[in-house]
């Protein structure tokens, strides 16, 4: 359907990828993956025509249309959220106008011969043949469809969309190209700002849609439920497997451990004909085969082992000084905003060392309980910290808070004091910053490489409460499954505001749902916690039935 031949993309001195090229077909979903800063972004852009490479192409059909959802967007502030979404229709209406238009001034004419006459009539012609064919669809029901599954309630549709935050604009974006039905979405980070439900939502609509896919997401688990096809960009290569990520994975070890056996054994073939033409290459009665071994290894074809990216994050979580038995006791607490009420009656106790999830949709509370926990914002109700809780927090917006005129080294030394000053150097080592890296300004880096610059942050004090909101938006699934590994062998107690099911699996002891101005405690993982609401779920429409 379409085909990318050649493409090469260079910055400066760094080749991103060099005359890479696949086809990307009907019905394909493709996960497009590679660690940060290896150019899948761009890669997106130029199939979606916002950017121009240095070399190859890539070729669309006319009749085909491509719809892109970028990482970073703003929406229009002087329309409603339905009249937003509605803008994916304006084609529609903007052809009816125009055949109506260019009827009224054939209808004024009387050039009836004149070669202007016959383009008007031809393209009119065309317009409407392209404007009745279009399926008859009720636009309205339509869109209060898409909104409603990705977490719009019908009281928000008539809400200026500037009363919304980044997050829920990034959605009014997805909703309009859904309602597009292009022959190909290609969607860059769609997660980062949904919840688990919204999350679920887009799964099974990107699976039944029936249309071409490519998607760049760090959730994993997202990521293998929707796609039959990953496209690895690494090294300045691609490599193509038709299988989703998790058994790619399983599959590019086992190529690159037969390759290296394959290698081995050639060197092994290599070592042996040299030392044979070394030894008998004065000797007459051997020349034959001294030139006949000679011309076997000019010709060989010689086995190539792939390049494996050893770049990642050495992450460790200082000891957590000793705190109380409880860090965190929360009874009875009730949270107002004049007359919305975000919750109430919720109540929380953390034991020391415990692993607990904030789940739920956005803006039910999630992020205003941590803000209650830290005494940022006062609530009814008690809100108790253990003896020498101390608290380290990461929040959701944490790397955009980070001043970007400030160099990498400049943006820690700026905060560190005391012995960790010495240590600087070595940390931001440890989070991929290294040399030339570390003199580069933070407005040129990557969302995940500011990521990582706000979490070595998290590192300069030791702390036995950490509270960490979205961690991993923009992290590479690499990096995310390092800091993953250290939060399990983090010895103090976590808090963690997620909606990546696969971050969260393992990781947390226990699950508080926030919904319905409740705040519920669920004791088992994440999965267990998902059994049981898709149990509720059944059970509720069986009620309703």
């Amino acid at each position: 359907m379409i085909s990318v031949d050649a493409l090469t993309v260079e910055f400066g001195a760094t080749t991103l990828f060099k005359n890479i090229s696949f086809v990307i077909n009907e019905k394909d979903r493709i996960a497009l993956m590679g660690k940060n800063g290896a150019g899948k972004s761009t890669l997106l852009k130029i199939i979606a025509g916002a950017q121009t490479p240095q070399g190859g192409k890539v070729t669309v059909p006319k009749d085909r249309v491509v719809a892109y959802l970028p990482q970073h967007l703003m929406t229009e502030n002087n329309r409603t959220v339905f009249e937003e979404a509605s803008q994916a229709f304006s084609h529609i209406s903007d052809m009816e106008t125009e055949i109506e238009a260019i009827n009224k001034e054939l209808s004024t004419r009387t050039d009836y011969e004149s070669d202007t006459y016959y383009a008007l009539i031809e393209k009119v012609s065309a317009l409407s043949e392209k404007f009745y064919s279009i399926e008859e669809t009720n636009f309205d029901a339509e869109i209060e469809k898409i909104l409603l599954g990705l977490g719009f309630s019908r009281e928000d549709f008539t809400q200026p969309t500037e009363n919304f935050s980044g997050g829920w604009r990034m959605r009014i974006e997805l909703a309009k190209i859904l309602l597009l039905k292009p022959d190909l979405i290609l969607l860059d980070e769609p997660t980062n700002h949904l919840d688990i439900e919204s999350i679920q939502w887009l799964e099974e609509f990107l699976i039944n849609c029936g249309k071409a896919v490519v998607i760049i997401s760090h959730d994993r688990a997202f990521v293998d439920n929707i796609t039959t096809r990953t496209i690895e960009v690494t090294m300045g290569r691609i490599y193509d497997y038709k299988v989703n990520y998790s058994r790619y994975l399983e599959l590019r070890e086992e190529r690159r451990e037969q390759q290296q056996k394959q290698y081995e054994d050639q060197q092994k073939i290599i070592a042996d004909n040299m030392e044979f033409i070394e030894r008998f290459k004065g000797t007459y009665s051997k020349t034959l085969q001294v030139q006949s071994r000679v011309k076997m290894l000019e010709k060989m074809e010689m086995v190539e082992v792939d390049e494996v990216d050893t770049s990642a994050l050495k992450l460790k979580f200082p000891p957590a000084p000793r705190s109380g038995n409880y860090p965190v006791i929360v009874t009875d607490a009730e949270k107002k905003y004049d007359e919305h009420l975000v919750f109430k009656d919720a109540n929380l106790t953390l034991e020391r060392g415990e692993k607990v999830a904030f789940v739920g949709k956005n803006g039910e509370g999630k992020s205003t309980l941590v803000k209650i926990i830290m005494n940022e914002i006062k609530c009814g109700g008690n809100v108790q910290l253990g003896h020498n809780t101390m608290i380290g927090y990461f929040a959701q917006n944490e790397a955009s808070l980070l001043d970007e005129n400030l160099t990498v080294f400049e943006t820690i030394d700026d905060v560190a004091k005391g012995d960790i000053r010495t240590k600087i150097k070595d940390m931001l080592g440890a989070f991929m910053f290294s040399g030339d890296n570390t003199t580069k300004k933070v407005k040129v880096l990557s969302g995940g490489e500011r990521t990582r610059l706000a979490m070595v942050k998290l590192l300069l004090e030791p702390v036995n409460l950490l509270i960490l909101d979205e961690p991993t938006n923009h992290l590479d699934l690499k990096t995310k499954d390092i800091l993953k590994s250290a939060l399990k062998a983090y010895d103090g107690t976590l808090i963690l505001v997620s909606h990546d099911r696969d971050f969260l699996d393992g990781l947390a002891d226990k699950v508080y749902e926030f919904g319905n101005q409740k705040v519920k405690e669920h004791l088992g993982d994440i999965n267990s916690f998902l059994e049981t609401k898709k149990m509720n779920n059944l059970k509720d429409i069986e009620r309703k039935s």
